[in-house]
């Protein structure tokens, strides 16, 4: 597997970087399989593909902290990024990889991900609602999926020391919420790992055998998404 360690100090950047990947291996069938990782330094929200904005954000509160909101291509939840969080993306080609389907793809990717948790923490680890991984029935990780005919992109967020405070702020509950949850607050749904992103940037080389560096970076294609679709306002305000 190819590895890409990979950050842009705009958001628009990080978002469309994974688009394009995606794009490059659907198109040119460069490689089997792909792993980014990526550590913001910025706040920022990031809206699932069908989430309603208003109903997920305070966006009143972000316009006023100067925490800009996105949209991604990939379902799932509303998150809040920033320092403290280490961001993974897979690309995988589903004619190799046992990722026909969106179960089957999470249950692959994320099966691997809890046990590389637990051999971190040392200690029990689930995967919780349907792509969630949590410890003590508190989460850790949300992950999303994007697919084409040939490959995917899984990809999601372990909060490591993330100030978990500010998703209060900038976050609303969410419309849908899995069971588990039990309509906790965000404070109380959420927890960190409390482990360093080097350890886990580590662990995730590992777990995926990603040994080989990745040197095909589509920089104009990130570019043109990039203002394409994620910094437009109409993409972000869509629904």
């Amino acid at each position: 597997m190819k590895y890409l360690d990979l950050t842009f100090t705009d958001p628009a950047q990080n978002l469309a970087c994974d688009e394009a990947l995606l794009t490059l291996c659907e198109t040119e069938q460069i490689d089997a399989a792909l792993l980014r990782v990526w550590q913001p330094a910025n706040h920022f929200v990031v809206l699932g593909h069908s989430n309603r904005l208003r109903a997920e954000v305070d966006v009143e509160y972000c316009c006023a902290a100067g925490v800009p909101v996105l949209r991604r291509i990939s379902g799932g939840g509303t998150v809040l990024q920033g320092p403290g969080c280490l961001n993974y993306s897979l690309i995988l080609d589903s004619r190799i990889f046992p990722v026909a389907s969106i179960g089957v793809a999470f249950d692959f990717v994320l099966q691997r991900h809890r046990q590389l948790m637990e051999n971190l923490k040392g200690a029990k680890t689930r995967i919780d609602g349907v792509s969630d991984l949590t410890a003590g029935g508190r989460k850790f990780s949300g992950n999303s999926q994007y697919r084409k005919k040939n490959y995917v992109l899984v990809h999601g967020t372990f909060l490591l020391n993330f100030d978990l405070s500010l998703i209060e702020h900038c976050l609303r509950m969410p419309e849908r919420q899995p069971e588990y949850r039990l309509n906790r607050s965000h404070k109380e749904f959420v927890a960190n790992l409390q482990l360093s992103a080097g350890e886990v940037r580590r662990g995730l080389i590992e777990a995926w055998n990603a040994t080989e560096r990745f040197e095909s970076l589509p920089s104009a294609l990130i570019d043109e998404i990039s203002v394409r679709r994620y910094r437009r306002v109409s993409w972000t305000e869509k629904f």
